[in-house]
């Protein structure tokens, strides 16, 4: 056992970064910093895998949109809530939805599923301006039909009863209140997405076997919890988009600025935040 504790002491201490101020934040024994995607990469579009990417990216956001406001509807339309899924079901959908997902197109497409994933890890030049804006396209167009096939199970008059699963901030909190909830909420998806993705971490943790979706899920469940009392938790702008377009009441127009405007605040802090801080962007030494 002593034997055991020994390597493990030594495997977590395997990377130390004792860099002085000044120097590379990685050094060869580490791993090899992966290249910064371009902005612009014409020859994708000539590409199958690229297309077969942003279908990926539409199943997924289709199929967490079916599910998810299924379960929102079946909730709001009981009489007795306590014979329901509750808050807490509604979070284990779109948490549980998120692992399986992602699970399942992280190969394919990196499994964002969400415009202000797609817009973080742009910022973090993990993907191309090209590949972004068509990820984001093709998330939207699948959330729209998405909470389509949910409001044609439903039928018309229960669909908007109930309020389709659009969001919108609730009473009692300003849009100020909503807009903190979804900055702060999509800076914790954001954030998690990096760093249970991050290279250079599972070099330097490859002793901690982790299953990246899984905290990815958790982080939404934990965020639905946290804020669907405030705005119904978006921290998604393509779920947020869909639900109000097929929705499509003045209420959720109002407020559906937020939900674009927080997440994408959001996930451009996890960026930074993760880049310049966490992950000590590389810079020369000097001399």
């Amino acid at each position: 056992m002593e034997g055991k504790e020994e390597d493990v002491r030594l495997g977590a201490n395997k990377f130390t970064e004792r860099q002085p101020i000044g120097t590379s934040a990685q050094t060869d024994k580490d791993y090899k910093e992966p290249p910064p995607a371009p902005l612009f990469e014409p020859g994708e579009l000539c590409s199958w895998s690229f297309y077969r990417a942003g279908i990926a990216e539409f199943i997924a956001t289709f199929l967490f949109l079916y599910i998810t406001v299924l379960t929102v509807m079946g909730f709001s339309k009981s009489t007795n809530k306590c014979a329901t899924v509750g808050t807490q079901g509604i979070a284990w959908a779109f948490g549980g939805m998120i692992f399986a997902l992602v699970y399942c197109t992280a190969g394919i497409s990196g499994g964002h599923i969400n415009p202000a994933v797609t817009f973080g890890l742009f910022l973090a030049r993990k993907l191309s301006l090209t590949r972004a804006l068509f990820y984001i396209i093709m998330q939207c167009l699948g959330a729209i039909c998405g909470a389509g096939v949910v409001k044609g199970f439903e039928g018309d008059r229960v669909y908007e009863t109930l309020g389709g699963g659009a969001n919108v901030v609730a009473h009692g909190y300003t849009k100020g209140d909503g807009l903190g909830a979804e900055i702060v909420g999509t800076f914790v998806l954001v954030y998690t997405v990096f760093s249970a993705t991050d290279a250079k971490r599972n070099a330097r943790d490859s002793h901690v076997p982790i299953l990246a979706p899984l905290p990815i899920g958790f982080a939404v469940f934990l965020v639905h919890l946290a804020t669907i009392p405030i705005t119904g938790t978006g921290i998604n702008p393509a779920r947020s988009l869909g639900a109000a377009i097929i929705f499509n009441k003045d209420h959720a127009w109002d407020d559906h600025w937020i939900f674009w405007v927080g997440p994408f605040i959001g996930a451009a802090l996890a960026a930074v935040y993760h880049q310049i801080v966490i992950r000590a962007i590389p810079f020369k030494a000097r001399a």
